[in-house]
Parts: C-alpha cells; sequence; structure tokens
C-alpha cells in the first residue's frame, strides 16, 4: 500500500503553498502550474517572495483548448499574477497553446516533455475528484504511451482539453495538492483517504513514486478522518 498523503490544514494554505513555490524557485529546476482562484493567491504571493525565477522551466499540467488572452485560460491566470510581477522571468516557459487544435498541441506538449524533469507538480481536486484535466470516465486516464493527450471537457467551462497523462503527473519528484473551500470537501476526503479508483482520477496520484503533500483549509478538510 502507498504512504498516507502527508495532510496539511491550515487557515491559509495558498501561502504555504507560495513558500514551496518561492521556495523551488530559488533552488532552479522545473514547476508545473495549475488553475483556478485558489492557486492565483498562491501566485501572487510566490512572485512577492521571490521575483528571481530566471533558474526555473514553467510548465502546465493542463489547459482549456482557448487563445493565452481568454479569460478562462490557465496560462492567462499564471501571466497575470505570477509572470507579469517577476523582476526576472523563467528561463523557459512551455505554454500549452490552447488555440492549437487539441490533438496538435497535445502533440506539442507530448515532445516538449520528453527528457523533462518536473519537480514540483502544483494540483489542485475538482469536486468530482478530477485532476488535471484528467475527469472520472475519461478514456485518457487510461493513456499509458504518451506523456500528454486531450479530450472533451467533463465540467464548465465545456471547452476541449490538453493535459498531462497520469504518468507524467506521477513522475513528478514533489507532488503537491492545494485544496480550499467546502464545496471540495468530499472530492478531497475520497481523493486523499479513500479508495484508489479511477473513479476519483487524483486518488490515483497516490500510486506514484513520492508521498503526496495536500494543503487545505478548515473547510476542505472537513470529512478527512486524519485531518
Amino acid at each position: 500500500m502507498p504512504p498516507p498523503p502527508d495532510l496539511h490544514v491550515l487557515e491559509s494554505p495558498a501561502a504555504a503553498v507560495a513558500e514551496l513555490i518561492a521556495e523551488q524557485a530559488a533552488r532552479g529546476g522545473s514547476i508545473v502550474l495549475t488553475g483556478g482562484s485558489t492557486p492565483g493567491a498562491a501566485y501572487e504571493r510566490a512572485a512577492a517572495l521571490q521575483p528571481d525565477w530566471s533558474r526555473v522551466e514553467l510548465w502546465w499540467g493542463d489547459e482549456r483548448s482557448v487563445p493565452p488572452d481568454d479569460e478562462r485560460s490557465n496560462y492567462r491566470l499564471a501571466k497575470e499574477t505570477l509572470l507579469d510581477r517577476l523582476g526576472n522571468e523563467p528561463q523557459a516557459v512551455h505554454r500549452i497553446r490552447g488555440e492549437l487544435q487539441p490533438a496538435d498541441a497535445a502533440g506539442e506538449l507530448d515532445r516538449s516533455l520528453d527528457g523533462a524533469q518536473l519537480d514540483l507538480l502544483l494540483l489542485g481536486v475538482g469536486a468530482d475528484g478530477h485532476v488535471a484535466s484528467l475527469f472520472p470516465g475519461s478514456p485518457q486516464l487510461a493513456v499509458e504511451d504518451r506523456r500528454a493527450t486531450s479530450g472533451p471537457a467533463g465540467m464548465p467551462p465545456w471547452v476541449p482539453r490538453v493535459t498531462m497523462t497520469m504518468s507524467t503527473l506521477r513522475s513528478a519528484r514533489r507532488i503537491v495538492f492545494l485544496v480550499t473551500g467546502e464545496e471540495k470537501a468530499d472530492a478531497a476526503a475520497r481523493a486523499l483517504e479513500g479508495d484508489i479508483t479511477p473513479d476519483i482520477p487524483a486518488s490515483l496520484l497516490r500510486l506514484g513514486k513520492v508521498r503526496v503533500e495536500a494543503f487545505l483549509d478548515p473547510a476542505a478538510a472537513s470529512k478527512l478522518s486524519a485531518a
């Protein structure tokens, strides 16, 4: 059995995750970003803590098939909350080109990831248990011969998605979940303590080589037995 996740229940989990991001940026290596309003707060604080990202390669775990200036774009979120606030830009920014056809964008990401080492992977947990853009029942969950894939959305916004595959996500040297809000409590409990099952894709990260870390606020952690 894999080890249980390392749980951190905090009033401000985004602030704690910001410190992890800033520390990784100072060390260098690679950071994989996620989307959502809670990570945005972490990105803003990380940029203030460490404005020099010149030693870092930046990736995204998934992206919506929209242009980079679209309000639904994960890249746009990171640009506004992180990239535009830095003193020194990352040495490489591997944006998923959501303006391309999804299969083409996934192919480009797959090629870019050849030989890459992912040092810090940031993830959220969807209310349905999805992670990145790997949704319950998605055929993309079974893709093992590629580093990235594409497919339909499992929830709004209803646009196609490009995502790293589960095997790519699990290859990261450090896997960190950031989860907030009472609406995520059920999914967080199932992902972090329940059965490891494709029905809750986030639970599959526990099968990786490293112990998963989770930073939650009290509302998101309210149904965890170990919290």
